[in-house]
């Protein structure tokens, strides 16, 4: 286990230890999935960010990726007001036409000039894609920038519970280890341990990332089949929303409340509150505005009981499949 206590989270075997709760930052930034520009823009983005902070909320976690680097390049502005409090985590996407080592170094190379820093505490591997780069190569070249002291960790995303054991091995055999492993999971999203992953990542000492572990919205209570609102983006063509999908998950979305009730949270808090419980996870739900960032800070400072845990783990057992 990587808990050092119920507020802090260790980022793999002996590795950085951060509060237990992150920031993701995929719709910084990103009009295609999200709507930035519409919804929201830079401003209540910078607001979210100091907010975060203020609250104790000190890694973001971003990538290449987000927005076409926009969501690094609006992080490292953001940095510039608050110097070297925030710790950083971003990623590195195999690109088929990535097919070098020195490949990955000017890919961290473009990504460190966007966020205007020298180093990362936490590098990741986007997706456990194979081209032309193979893993062990990859996992070197990883290695290498650790060495030279550009990034602080390695870690991967999205990757099985076998993928992510050779590439612990790949690692191991450099001398480094494998910090994280960031994957989907949520009360609606369970599948990583029923798939190895959890188990995985437990034995191999490697901390859970999970990402939209707020269902991208559906688990805060915000929407319900009477309330009749559409999410943002490309969300809505999620079954999920649909009236019929809402109207299934209404039985998680009411415990959630009646748990929140009790203590003055919101669902969302109180979902957030159960992953943290499940022990070696960091959940990073996203934050477009300064309000968001402060409720997602209110997960924090208390624990659900034993009682509540099993209630909610009993009424999500099919989201584990």
């Amino acid at each position: 286990m990587t808990i050092a206590s119920p507020q802090t989270i260790t980022l793999g075997p002996a590795g950085l230890t951060v509060p237990a709760l992150g920031v993701g930052t995929w719709a910084w930034g990103d009009s295609l999935f999200w709507d930035y520009g519409k919804a929201y823009g830079e401003g209540d983005l910078q607001a979210a960010f100091e907010a975060c902070l203020d609250a104790g909320l000190t890694l973001f976690d971003t990538a290449e990726i987000y927005g076409f680097g926009q969501s690094e390049r609006l992080i490292g502005q953001f940095m510039q007001a608050r110097p070297e409090q925030a710790i950083v985590a971003t990623k590195y996407f195999p690109l088929p036409w990535r097919f070098s080592p020195q490949s990955v170094a000017d890919a961290l190379t473009a990504s460190l000039a966007r966020l205007q820093v020298a180093s990362v505490a936490l590098y990741q591997v986007h997706w456990p894609l194979d081209f032309l780069l193979s893993q062990p190569d990859l996992m070197q070249a990883l290695a290498k920038e650790v060495q030279q002291g550009r990034i602080g960790a390695v870690g991967v995303s999205n990757y099985s519970a076998q993928q992510m054991r050779q590439a612990h091995r790949y690692l191991a055999d450099q001398g480094v280890p494998l910090a994280v492993n960031q994957v989907q999971y949520s009360l609606l999203n369970r599948k990583i341990e029923t798939s190895g992953v959890m188990a995985t990542a437990q034995a191999l000492g490697v901390t859970i990332l999970a990402y939209s572990p707020l269902a991208q919205g559906l688990l805060t209570g915000k929407y319900t089949p009477e309330a009749n609102l559409k999410p943002a983006g490309a969300r809505w063509l999620d079954p999920r929303f649909s009236q019929k999908g809402l109207t299934q998950l209404m039985p998680v979305i009411r415990a959630l409340q009646e748990i929140g009730e009790k203590r003055d949270r919101t669902p969302a808090q109180v979902a957030l509150n159960w992953l943290i419980a499940q022990g070696n996870v960091m959940p990073i739900p996203g934050a477009k505005n300064a309000r968001q960032a402060s409720q997602n800070a209110g997960a924090l400072g208390w624990e659900l009981t034993e009682d509540e845990q099993a209630q909610l783990d009993q009424l999500t057992q099919g989201y584990r499949e």
